[in-house]
């Protein structure tokens, strides 16, 4: 199971930085040179878990800039 989940974890996140990082290079482009993005990625579990929802909800944020 491990192996598996591994493996779509590391699908998932390259699909994502991927199409990340088109659409902040396509928004770059549209605006002043030297411009400075401040961004929030955010990773939220949203699993419908029915009545018994995990105690430890899965969430994680991260925050930085991004200069053009």
């Amino acid at each position: 199971m491990e192996d598996n989940a591994r493996q779509d974890i590391r699908r998932l996140l390259k699909s994502f930085g991927i199409q990340a990082d088109e659409a902040i290079m396509a928004h770059l482009a549209q605006l002043p040179e030297g411009t400075v993005l401040q961004l929030r990625v955010t990773l939220e579990d949203v699993t419908d878990y029915g009545g018994n929802p995990p105690t430890n909800p899965l969430q994680l944020e991260i925050e930085g800039e991004v200069k053009g």
